[in-house]
């Protein structure tokens, strides 16, 4: 097949990008090369991936380039001229597969295009997503988890595809240290009173090491160093530990990533809002270590509860998690690693989205 990979605008897309999106976008085009088929990249002129063919619309993602007195302005300007050369170079492919941030941007053109457009929704669902992707009836919606495609209950989607994990890079190791392992985003969104959202959960894995004096170890990307300043900053000492720099970009390399979660005793998901998918935890148990974390979105359908870490009711809060930590010595690090192996790796993503793609294009013929 000829496949158009519709990339972010916001990064590049390298082997060494840590961001989620990037990841999965740079680790399915590879797949699919790797199995044979042509494959193109719709996005940043310094975006690589070995045997796929780079389009550029940019010459760096948003966060890389100059800047501007309103950025807003360009990352609109710069996505009107990615969907007009979508419409352009359309007839050279068989399917186009769109990961743009935000996703709901190419279907706008969707009564445009004779070639099949699929939009992996990666961003959580919220009633405006909803709403906004009810818009559009020809492109095929992919949820990435099923407890993110239960919250869309307007948007038309078509199925449940999960994101996986390089098995290879996120290597098995049994014997841990004594550390629980935090890492997440430090969100800038505020609530009304001004303190800092907490999407990822970080101010619960504070309190619970201080209540219980284990180690921590957290580390992630800052959108705004307020907020590392008033809730984590405070909080740190021998046992309380950032590891990294405060930036907000991820700066800390895979293989730092691989071995802090390969040593880690726990891996912490204290997510207060409903994860899509969570890649962190993929990862984790990948290298043979629990997870426990709350039941807010997708971490009961990772996370096998009892077998591979467990799943605290979220009303439960800190006592629920101290108890898991009780219990903790029962989970096999290898029965882990077979979990992700056999369900949450990359050649199973890559192979289900090529079956995906061979169906529509099957279902398209059936129709002329």
């Amino acid at each position: 097949m000829r496949i158009l990979i519709i990339s972010t605008l916001k990064r590049k897309v390298t082997s060494d990008e840590t961001a989620s999106r990037s990841q999965i976008i740079f680790k399915l085009a590879h797949g699919l090369a790797k199995k044979g088929h042509e494959v193109s990249l719709l996005g940043t002129k310094d975006s690589f991936i070995p045997q796929v063919t780079t389009i550029p619309i940019i010459e760096k993602g948003w966060v890389d380039l100059p800047a501007v007195e309103n950025p807003f302005l360009r990352e609109v300007a710069t996505m009107v001229q990615l969907v007009r050369k979508i419409v352009e170079i359309q007839d050279r492919f068989d399917i186009i597969h769109n990961h743009l941030y935000p996703e709901f941007f190419p279907p706008v053109i969707e009564n445009e295009l004779k070639t099949s457009l699929i939009t992996t929704v990666h961003t959580q669902a919220t009633d405006y997503i909803d709403e906004t992707l009810a818009l559009f009836r020809k492109t095929k919606f992919i949820s990435i988890s099923k407890a993110h495609r239960s919250l869309f209950k307007k948007a038309p989607i078509y199925k449940v595809i999960y994101n996986g994990i390089d098995t290879d890079l996120f290597t098995y190791k049994e014997k841990k240290d004594n550390y629980l392992l935090w890492i997440g985003r430090l969100s800038k969104a505020k609530n009304s009173d001004g303190t800092f959202m907490d999407p990822k959960g970080v101010r619960w894995a504070i309190k619970l090491t201080q209540e219980i004096g284990s180690r921590l170890v957290l580390t992630g990307n800052v959108e705004d160093e307020d907020f590392y300043n008033r809730d984590v900053k405070p909080h740190l000492s021998d046992k309380i530990q950032w590891h990294g720099p405060v930036s907000a970009k991820q700066e800390l390399k895979q293989t730092e990533i691989v071995s802090l979660m390969q040593k880690a005793k726990v891996f912490l998901m204290t997510v207060n809002w409903f994860e899509p998918f969570g890649l962190v935890m993929a990862e984790a148990m990948s290298c043979g270590t629990p997870i426990i974390g709350f039941d807010r979105g997708s971490v009961s359908e990772l996370v096998v509860n009892g077998k591979t870490g467990f799943v605290i009711p979220s009303e439960k809060g800190i006592e629920g998690l101290k108890n898991a930590l009780t219990k903790v010595g029962q989970i096999k690090p290898v029965d882990c690693r077979n979990h992700i192996v056999k369900n949450f790796s990359n050649e199973t993503m890559v192979d289900n989205y090529e079956k995906t793609y061979l169906e529509i294009l099957k279902n398209n013929a059936g129709t002329k």
